[in-house]
């Protein structure tokens, strides 16, 4: 079981570090059993000090007490033959404990900007102004088209697949910042995208999104702006980064993607799109794939709450077919008879090659074939979902 980094023991560090350079001096933090906690030689880290340093002349012990804990930082004879005011030395030490503690409460630049990140993500920040603003203090572009990709990284970050160990603090960081690490490296970029770790094993890649900055993947000769088509592409590029984290981590892995969404406050509802995709695509799907709301088939239509994304994705999957009244009217009068072929064919007086014609053009087309079941649930749940767009 791992041993949890304490505040104590990281001030202790910090402490030793800078007074040691700072005085030029061998420097200990010992508790209050007589051990060593923290030493500028590591070697003695562990021991019982008067034994670790073999009754070496010391030069000042000053007090120490954080988290509950009682210590002294115990300075040595300067290794550069100065003498040290002990008076000074003593006044140092304490400006250097004070001034290690204040910091170490405070968070530091990442999570900052984490936070900030998941404050946005979640709705709780409206005023664009503000949010470009402190975007641009804390390094960050927001004003590029940009669109979420949601890991799912726990397994890695968060050892959760061993449920008997207790992951510290600075393993986990460690962690988030490997996989941090990959997405900056697949994308090469890094003002491509913002990454950020919001907690719960997962990293969140608020990618931007236009066609520019998907060429990579997006497809080539077809011009189309729409977000579903630059979702079209990121899953391209989320099933290679995938592939690429899968291999770095050695861990099970999943992918949400979210479509882009315009304005600062789209991120919020892009990353909705992404949380809503991850969710349903892990639990239908299961683990390490990409999944995005337009390839979820029926549970897209049925798991998700939001009755604009449903009536959006609604009208994408149609989309192919809006300049085809012919195909449209077939698919109405299939329903109508229940998918039986003959009827229809009887009821549009084709012939049943026609009809078959028919079918087959609007599975090339939509990718959905009206013959298949969860297909034909599918067209059917978009057809009548898209009657609501069209309401007066």
């Amino acid at each position: 079981m791992a041993i949890m980094t304490t505040q104590f023991e990281r001030v202790a560090e910090a402490v030793t570090d800078r007074v040691s350079e700072l005085l030029h001096a061998p420097i200990s933090v010992v508790d209050a059993r007589g051990l060593v906690v923290s030493s500028s030689e590591p070697n003695m880290i562990g021991l019982p000090f008067a034994r670790a340093t073999q009754e070496q002349p010391e030069t000042v012990r000053v007090p120490f007490r954080l988290d509950g804990r009682t210590a002294e930082v115990i300075v040595g004879e300067t290794l550069n033959e100065e003498v040290i005011s002990p008076r000074l030395a003593q006044v140092l030490v304490e400006l250097v404990i004070n001034q290690t503690a204040v910091v170490d409460r405070l968070p530091n630049q990442h999570e900052i900007k984490n936070n900030f990140i998941y404050n946005l993500l979640h709705g709780q920040l409206d005023d664009e102004d503000a949010i470009l603003r402190e975007a641009r203090l804390l390094g960050m572009d927001l004003t590029p088209p940009r669109a979420v990709i949601l890991i799912d990284a726990a397994e890695y970050i968060l050892a959760a697949h061993d449920s008997t160990r207790i992951e510290t603090d600075d393993q986990i960081r460690r962690r988030v910042q490997a996989v941090i690490g990959t997405v900056v490296s697949f994308f090469h970029l890094p003002n491509d995208m913002v990454c950020a770790y919001i907690g719960d094993g997962e990293v969140v890649v608020l990618k931007a999104s236009n066609t520019r900055n998907l060429v990579t993947w997006a497809d080539s000769g077809v011009e189309d702006s729409s977000s579903w088509a630059n979702l079209t592409a990121l899953r391209r590029a989320g099933n290679a980064l995938l592939k690429r984290l899968q291999s770095d981590t050695g861990a099970a892995i999943s992918l949400g993607i979210g479509r882009y969404h315009p304005g600062i406050r789209g991120l919020a509802r892009s990353y909705q799109d992404a949380r809503a995709a991850l969710s349903l695509g892990r639990r239908f799907h299961g683990q390490n794939a990409v999944h995005g709301l337009d390839a979820l088939g029926i549970a897209a239509f049925v798991g998700v709450s939001d009755e604009d994304t449903k009536i959006d994705l609604a009208t994408h999957l149609l989309s192919p077919l809006d300049h085809e009244p012919e195909l449209l009217e077939t698919l109405s009068v299939f329903f109508v008879h229940d998918c039986c072929p003959s009827t229809t064919a009887k009821d549009l007086s084709i012939h049943r090659n026609t009809l078959s014609y028919r079918l087959d053009k609007i599975g090339l087309l939509t990718g959905l074939d009206p013959r298949c079941f969860d297909h034909a649930v599918q067209i059917r749940l978009a057809l009548l979902l898209r009657t609501f767009n069209h309401a007066p």
